[in-house]
C-alpha cells in the first residue's frame, strides 16, 4: 500500500510566530539611540547576518543567534552582554503557533501525511511543537541534516526521511529565500507560499501558490 501524500512545511515564520528582530528591538534599543543607530538598519544587517551564518558549515542555530547577535551589535559600536542572547533565546523558546495553524493542520490531517523541516536545533524545536499542539508524522531539524535550508542538503535529508516520493510532496512555506527559491529545482510536486507579510514574489520561481496564511491552505488543497 503506497503512503498518502504528505504537505511538508517550513515551521519559523509559517507555522510558528518567530520574529527575532521584534523580541531583539526591546533588548538593545536604548544603546542603539545612545549611539544613534538607526534601529531598521540595525535589524536588517541582524538578518543578513544569520543568513550568513546558516549557510556556512553547520553550527547549532543557537550558537549561530548569538554570534549573529553579538557581531551585529560590534559593527555598530555597542556593547555585547550575555543576557542579551539568554533574553532572546528566552523570547523565542515561548514563540507562538499563528490562530489559525491549529485547525489548518486537524484538516490537512485528514487526508494528508504532515511534516516538518526547519532550520533549527532538535531541543529547540520541541517548544515550539508543543505551541502549535497537533502532532507531525514527521519531524527533520538542520541538526539532523547538518545543513540548513536553503542548502540542498537539508532537503535532501527531508527527502531521505519521508516514504512519499516527492511527486508526492507539496512543500509550504513562508520563507522565499529559504524555501521557494531553492525548491524550484527539487522536482516537489507543488509549492505553496504562506506570503504573510505581502512581500513580492517572482515569475522566475513559478509555478507556486501564494496564500496569505494557512487558513488558506485547506480549500487551495480542495479540502
Amino acid at each position: 500500500m503506497s503512503p498518502r501524500p504528505v504537505v511538508t512545511f517550513d515551521c519559523y515564520r509559517t507555522l510558528v510566530d518567530f520574529d527575532l528582530n521584534r523580541e531583539t528591538l526591546p533588548i538593545v534599543r536604548d544603546r542603539l539611540d545612545e549611539v544613534g543607530v538607526d534601529h531598521e538598519v540595525f535589524l536588517d544587517n541582524l538578518r543578513v547576518m544569520r543568513f550568513q551564518g546558516v549557510v556556512q558549515p553547520y553550527r547549532r542555530y543557537r550558537d549561530i543567534l548569538r554570534d549573529s547577535l553579538e557581531n551585529c551589535m560590534l559593527l555598530h559600536g555597542i556593547e555585547y552582554r550575555d543576557e542579551d542572547y539568554d533574553r532572546l533565546i528566552a523570547a523565542a523558546e515561548k514563540f507562538p503557533a499563528f490562530p489559525e495553524v491549529p485547525d489548518a493542520l486537524r484538516t490537512l490531517k485528514k487526508h494528508y501525511d504532515i511534516a516538518i523541516l526547519t532550520n533549527s536545533d532538535d531541543d529547540l524545536i520541541p517548544h515550539h511543537l508543543e505551541a502549535i499542539g497537533v502532532p507531525f508524522d514527521h519531524v527533520v531539524t538542520a541538526e539532523q541534516a547538518r545543513a540548513y535550508k536553503p542548502r540542498r542538503q537539508a532537503f535532501e535529508k527531508l527527502f531521505s526521511v519521508l516514504p512519499q516520493t516527492r511527486d508526492q510532496i507539496t512543500h509550504v512555506a513562508q520563507g522565499w529565500d529559504y524555501d521557494i527559491m531553492p525548491t524550484k529545482a527539487l522536482g516537489i510536486h507543488r509549492r505553496v507560499w504562506v506570503n504573510r507579510y505581502g512581500f513580492k514574489g517572482s515569475d522566475h520561481y513559478q509555478p507556486y501558490d501564494e496564500i496569505r496564511d494557512l487558513s488558506e491552505l485547506p480549500p487551495l488543497l480542495g479540502l
